[in-house]
């Protein structure tokens, strides 16, 4: 017990360390052009133990200031469901393009009996097979299910079943808030960063890079370390940068471990400043009809 704790302070007080010497060095794990080391130092430290360490310290230290000032951790999280909102809203708009290419290669496979499409924006072709455009269909909905999630949450889309949680006092749903970033939102996302980071660098690098692979290991494979960007498809003529799908999924991780910051940042605010700051900064979406955006408002203080 007491060996776990020694275990956990100082990884903590080093994490502090390892920020100062990535912020003040950024060319020992970000110069990929000149130095393979960095490559894989990168690759190593992103899914590492000392990694963890230091975003739980910037996140207590954001609590920390928030629990002097409240307004600059109001702030945090006013910034932190802005990033959310932003990045869903604009994704969101994959939903269109997926319906408007899927009618394109209607029309050109059935009406103009085509095989092939180009697509040239810049002047310079790009011609693939309309059974890549298909199966690249799958890429706009990754999309919105990857990077509209944070941005579901903050709107409250998500399916909930609130068999005890409803009938709570604010201040207990709030707790109960706390307790669900902690130790469900938090975990979660963390186990699919580390699963997802590796199973994207598996497939852009070689030699391959192993979660059990120790820094020292990682810089001897350096020396022999090249990108090797995965372009396999399902079919000959299929889509083939499923690496992208990878990407997206780290990503995912990503922005749904920053909202279980907001939403632990905001439960606590709200538990502090009472029923009157709930909601407080919130940025809903208008849903352009009066009765909709009434009943929604119900559902949602319900």
């Amino acid at each position: 017990m007491i060996e776990g704790l020694v275990w956990v302070l100082t990884n903590l007080a080093n994490g502090f360390v390892n920020i100062y010497a990535a912020v003040s060095q950024p060319e020992l794990w970000l110069n990929w052009s000149e130095d393979k080391v960095s490559l894989g130092r990168f690759i190593y430290y992103g899914g590492s133990t000392e990694f963890f360490f230091a975003v739980l310290d910037v996140f207590l230290v954001i609590f920390v200031i928030g629990l002097i000032w409240r307004r600059f951790l109001w702030g945090v999280v006013i910034g932190l469901e802005t990033f959310a909102n932003t990045t869903g809203r604009l994704f969101a708009w994959a939903g269109l393009l997926m319906v408007l290419q899927q009618v394109m290669i209607i029309f050109q496979q059935r009406i103009f009996r085509v095989s092939e499409l180009t697509f040239s924006p810049f002047g310079s072709g790009f011609t693939r097979d309309l059974s890549w455009w298909s199966e690249e269909l799958k890429l706009y909905n990754a999309m919105i299910v990857a990077l509209c999630c944070a941005y579901t949450f903050v709107q409250g889309g998500h399916v909930r079943v609130d068999l005890f949680y409803a009938g709570m006092r604010f201040r207990a749903k709030r707790v109960v808030d706390m307790l669900g970033s902690l130790f469900f939102i938090l975990p979660a996302q963390t186990l699919i960063w580390l699963f997802g980071w590796y199973f994207l660098w598996r497939h852009m690098v070689t030699p391959k890079i192993s979660a059990s692979d120790k820094l020292d290991l990682i810089e001897r494979k350096a020396g022999l370390m090249r990108w090797n960007i995965e372009t396999i498809g399902f079919s000959p003529n299929g889509f083939d940068a499923y690496f992208l799908f990878k990407i997206l999924l780290v990503g995912f991780a990503g922005m749904m471990f920053l909202q279980g910051w907001a939403f632990f940042y905001r439960s606590f605010l709200e538990f502090v400043e009472g029923e009157e700051s709930e909601h407080k900064y919130h940025d809903p979406d208008v849903l352009g009809d009066e009765t909709a955006q009434r009943v929604h408002a119900i559902e949602e203080h319900h």
